[in-house]
């Protein structure tokens, strides 16, 4: 049932902080982590972004809705947060190639939206006390039902989401006859992420999470890549093994973010979960191997135990660091071709100063072929 524009709504955190707005989207009650997020534009490949499956969405940009959505602009067959807290929300919108509002795009996606709150002081509130998880309703408001059903909601810490939202059945996309050939381990990919790899002349077979290597393997591809992807990390003690199994195989291995973290779990390294992460298309990154910054598009509440990479400083090299608190956003493997990031370089939404990554990743791949 959609909601009437302008119909009560109410948020609740696991701290007490309670907020009242105005509904939008479907009638109803859902739950999640929430997390914010500082980009100015892409509200909708945000909103499809499978790396934020389970996860409330504050966007610090006042104005959502003012361009509508297009189809098209989509990084996933439907969206993907649970739900969605901003300040201004608005159908009206300008960009003549937009095919739908957004109200009518959420109610499709039966996503609750809470606005016409303080989003400035739920984000400093984040910052202050890190994730924590929350409850928006638009059809009950009483804070003592509200609190029972949120404390019934478990923490992101520990739960393995990737294969809720991994692709069920394998799938091609490229020219059969392409130079490269590239098997994705799915745990969440973004479209714009297999696309960069599509225009760079590859073949692209993607596989469902809890693949093994062996049907990897029938694909006979050139290299692997690891996608992003939502929940802990260290759960996925699946994808940490196969990733394994992958590496000894010596081809060219390429991880974007969750990949990034399971790379560095599949060389015994541990992550852990951050206060807030990081989440925005304006992290400022330095390549440690050019000295050159990028300006970054990030989505991650996980990050890479820094002590246990520099404790295996004669096999594993630190190629990237955020320049806002100096967390680690890369590493490299010195004894085989595998590399990640944390960030994403396809950049959808945000900057394309990292999309040298792929071409990095081509030339692995043409090298490899070529030994």
């Amino acid at each position: 049932m959609e909601v009437l524009a302008g119909q009560k709504a109410v948020i609740l955190f696991q701290d007490g902080t309670w907020y009242e707005g105005r509904g939008a989207g479907m009638t109803g009650t859902t739950t999640g982590e929430v997390c914010f997020n500082t980009g100015m534009t892409g509200y909708q490949e945000i909103f499809t972004d499978p790396s934020y499956f389970g996860q409330i969405l504050v966007t610090t940009n006042v104005h959502i809705g003012n361009y509508g959505t297009r189809t098209t602009d989509a990084e996933s067959e439907k969206v993907q947060i649970a739900g969605l807290v901003c300040r201004n929300f608005t159908n009206e919108y300008s960009r003549q190639m937009a095919d739908m509002e957004i109200q009518t795009y959420l109610e499709k996606n039966n996503i609750v939206c809470i606005y016409d709150v303080d989003t400035r002081s739920i984000v400093r509130n984040i910052r202050d006390k890190g994730a924590m998880n929350c409850i928006i309703s638009t059809e009950i408001f009483d804070k003592d039902i509200l609190a029972g059903k949120l404390a019934e909601v478990p923490d992101m810490e520990g739960l393995e989401l990737a294969s809720l939202v991994s692709t069920a059945t394998a799938y091609e996309l490229g020219d059969q006859s392409s130079d490269y050939r590239v098997a994705v381990l799915d745990f969440g990919t973004k479209r714009n992420i297999l696309q960069c790899l599509v225009d760079r002349g590859c073949n692209v077979k993607v596989f469902p999470a809890k693949s093994k290597l062996h049907e990897l393997l029938e694909f006979r591809p050139d290299g692997f890549f690891l996608s992003n992807g939502p929940g802990d990390p260290s759960a996925m003690t699946y994808a940490i093994e196969t990733a394994q199994q992958i590496l000894s195989t010596g081809k060219p291995v390429f991880g974007i973010c969750l990949g990034h973290q399971i790379l560095a779990l599949a060389n015994h390294i541990p992550t852990y979960k951050m206060h807030h992460g990081h989440r925005g298309a304006n992290h400022p990154v330095i390549n440690l191997v050019t000295g050159k910054c990028e300006v970054t598009s990030q989505n991650h509440g996980f990050s890479v135990h820094e002590a246990s990479v520099l404790q295996q400083a004669d096999t594993i090299e630190i190629t990237h660091r955020n320049l806002n608190d100096n967390t680690i956003e890369g590493i490299r493997m010195k004894n085989t071709p595998a590399f990640s990031v944390q960030y994403h370089p396809e950049s959808n939404p945000g900057p394309h100063d990292s999309r040298y990554l792929f071409d990095e990743f081509i030339q692995l791949l043409n090298q490899s072929k070529n030994n």
